[in-house]
């Protein structure tokens, strides 16, 4: 199905193509070149799109890494990155160049870019530069279709829910020695464990989607550890499911543009050690939020016997003098 939007800025006429890529996620743009400025109007159909999509491709883009960056900023602020590879002369530019004896990072887990954040990215940004002959793809996911795949009980269940997220896959970063843990502790203090609703609210469409993820989710709110971790392992099963899943093959000059808010990304590293060099930006976004009230932690947990937390009378350990 082809969609064509035409927008309209002095005497400027853009028209975009944009075809589904997928039943659930994904779409293919052309008919916009991205190494020049974009119009009012075309950047806010772009907007729509990336919003109602979750994912967006632009094939033939040979474009600079400026060019990246300019496109990112009609979107956002763009956000500097606190553990990634990214350019001196330009922080917020992520660089990858993965190829033998610099195997990628850990990107094949599924995951929302940054949840450890106050107000995790709005959106993504990445583009091809050199693509391995064989193998190298991302997998995406759409959370909104994982969300309405799911029972209304279930629904009504997890809304509410807040869950807890952690720079977890960072920390084998620093080295167990003076120097690396106490780096670790810097960062600790910078980005400390935050809470996000395990449903959020889309603030363009405004639908609903999971926004819980494997590679930086810990664990739900006031539940004990076995309900937590079998609750959010039945969300992650969910987003295994092929028909919620779009799988983009890389060409070079190739743009692709995806919605943190809403969407699930794997990278796929079959490639190795074949050489694939990427360029990214990451677009600020804004705190998730659901429509309903935060679920009272009292009512997730009954104690058999209260926590030793609990009493104030009890005899003190060492650590507490």
């Amino acid at each position: 199905m082809t969609q064509s939007t035409t927008a309209k800025n002095n005497d400027k006429v853009a028209s975009l193509s944009i075809k589904r890529n997928g039943v659930f996620i994904g779409a293919e743009v052309r008919g916009v070149d991205l190494s020049r400025p974009l119009d009012d109007a075309t950047a806010e159909a772009i907007r729509i799109a990336h919003a109602r999509h979750g994912v967006l491709a632009f094939p033939d883009q040979n474009i600079s890494s400026e060019d990246l960056r300019r496109f990112g900023r009609y979107f956002g602020e763009l956000t500097v990155h606190p553990f990634s590879t990214s350019a001196k002369e330009a922080p917020e530019l992520i660089v990858y160049d993965n190829k033998e004896g610099n195997p990628p990072a850990p990107t094949d887990i599924w995951h929302t870019d940054e949840t450890f954040r106050d107000c995790p990215p709005m959106g993504t940004v990445l583009c091809s530069k050199i693509i391995p002959e064989l193998g190298g793809d991302t997998n995406f996911a759409s959370m909104e279709a994982v969300y309405e795949g799911l029972s209304d009980r279930m629904q009504r269940f997890l809304s509410g829910l807040v869950a807890i997220h952690d720079f977890k896959p960072f920390r084998m970063l620093f080295d167990q020695t003076a120097d690396g843990i106490r780096k670790l502790r810097q960062f600790e203090d910078r980005f400390p464990p935050v809470e996000h609703p395990v449903v959020r609210i889309h603030p363009v469409t405004g639908k609903k989607s999971i926004f819980v993820n494997p590679q930086f989710t810990l664990a739900i709110k006031g539940m004990e550890e076995d309900e937590s971790r079998t609750i959010l392992d039945m969300i992650y099963r969910k987003t295994l499911r092929n028909e919620f899943q779009y799988r983009h093959h890389w060409e070079p000059n190739m743009v692709v543009f995806w919605d943190n808010r809403s969407v699930q990304h794997s990278a796929v590293h079959d490639y190795y050690p074949q050489r694939r060099l990427m360029e990214r930006v990451t677009i600020a976004g804004d705190r998730p939020c659901d429509d309903v009230e935060p679920v009272d932690v009292a009512d997730l947990r009954r104690y058999l016997m209260p926590p030793v937390t609990a009493f104030k009378t009890r005899a003190k350990r060492q650590h507490e003098d």
